[in-house]
């Protein structure tokens, strides 16, 4: 029973990757503009209509349903000006579903749009609005129903349920950035420079910022944890191939690293985290470094701790975690590892290939301080009746850019 389970899950999961990649095609076909894919855009409307022709819903449900997607897509063969006749809806019954089936099909009149055989062209990740991936994903599913999948929209409720939330929360607003509006684009090498800190200078690039901060301390860990691992993923690609190889070193400081590198796979982001511990394990010979700083090092990677050779640690007490500390340092004393539950603040212990012996020392004042000072609880628990509270809340903007 757990493997049919199991079964059916990675099928779903399957299904859903396959019609995304069914979606970027026909994306692709209705919004890149190219005369060759004319007869592939006839092609896929023709067989979204024959398979709502063919199912079980009335007449008026399918004139309903045709006349919606040829209002979404449409070619100069097949739209609504062409198919209305024959679905014109008369006494509860569409006017001639035969003559529609011969004109899809081809007659004497012309039509014939399906195609044996088709081979939809590959993605060329061309840019399209992110409204139309909506419609796309609603025609590729009604694609595969034309050519029997039957359970292709279960399988891809999921997916659906997922997009939905995409097109209507506010914090993934950066998605649904207009590519096309007209416009200046960033492009991906401007991007890529501004994140590395460099600027353009004749044919080359020169060293524009030594530190660059990425803050998404505002937004949910399901968007830190797709953006981050987007962001490291194309940092390791583009050192990967740099010509000369490993002359550009970069150091990724990964504060909060358990919200993004769990050990635990994630269920906003299945593959999320496997790109650190791919620079984890290679990294070095691109010049590619990680920095992970974390308060629960027992729900880390154990993959990305296993890589680490240098270790910074303050005060710990929660068992689990010290016992993940005693695990990957195994060269590491009981009788130092006892001292880190009652270390100072300010304090810490460090170890590692860098350091001859394990030793704790003082960190430090921070300049400027950052916000991360104790509540004054015995000052501030307990007000008097009628004293104003030190708070102010905005319905309006609930997540500030303070929220930690």
């Amino acid at each position: 029973m757990i493997w049919v389970s199991v079964k059916r899950s990675l099928f779903i999961r399957i299904s859903s990757i396959l019609t995304l990649r069914k979606f970027s095609s026909k994306s692709h076909s209705f919004y890149g503009g190219i005369t060759e894919l004319h007869a592939i855009r006839n092609h896929i409307l023709a067989a979204c209509i024959s398979q709502i022709l063919h199912d079980e819903s009335g007449s008026p449900s399918k004139h309903d349903r045709i006349v919606g997607l040829l209002q979404r897509f449409y070619t100069a063969e097949t739209n609504t000006k062409k198919i209305e006749p024959y679905i014109k809806i008369s006494f509860g019954q569409m006017a001639d579903t035969k003559g529609l089936s011969e004109y899809i099909c081809g007659n004497e009149k012309g039509g014939g749009f399906l195609i044996d055989d088709l081979k939809l062209p590959a993605y060329s990740n061309l840019p399209f609005e992110f409204s139309a991936l909506g419609d796309a994903l609603d025609l590729a599913i009604l694609y595969e129903e034309a050519h029997g999948n039957r359970q292709i929209r279960d399988y891809c409720a999921q997916m659906l349920t997922r997009f939905k939330s995409l097109e209507e929360r506010p914090e993934y607003a950066f998605l649904r950035h207009n590519a096309l509006s007209g416009g200046t684009a960033l492009s991906q090498d401007k991007f890529l420079a501004d994140l590395l800190g460099l600027e353009a200078e004749g044919d080359g690039w020169i060293k524009k910022n030594q530190i660059v901060i990425v803050d998404m301390n505002a937004v949910e860990d399901e968007v830190v944890e797709l953006v981050a691992s987007v962001l490291a993923r194309m940092t390791l690609r583009l050192l990967r191939k740099a010509d000369p190889r490993n002359r550009f070193p970069i150091h990724l400081l990964l504060e909060e690293a358990h919200r993004y590198i769990s050990e635990k796979t994630s269920r906003y982001a299945i593959d999320a985290g496997k790109i650190y511990e791919r620079i984890a394990k290679e990294g070095r010979k691109y010049g590619l470094f990680v920095l992970v700083a974390s308060q629960r090092p027992s729900e880390l990677s154990k993959t990305v701790l296993s890589q680490c050779s240098n270790f910074v640690i303050h005060r710990i007490q929660n068992p689990d975690d010290l016992s993940q500390i005693r695990q990957m340092t195994p060269f590491i004393s009981d009788a130092v590892l006892k001292r880190l539950p009652s270390l100072p603040k300010q304090h810490a212990l460090v170890f590692g290939t860098s350091v001859n012996l394990p030793t704790t020392f003082k960190v430090r004042e921070a300049n400027p301080l950052p916000k991360s000072d104790d509540a004054k609880i015995r000052e501030l628990w307990f007000h008097k009746k009628g004293q104003r509270a030190h708070i102010n809340i905005i319905s309006q903007n609930p997540v500030t850019s303070d929220e930690n």
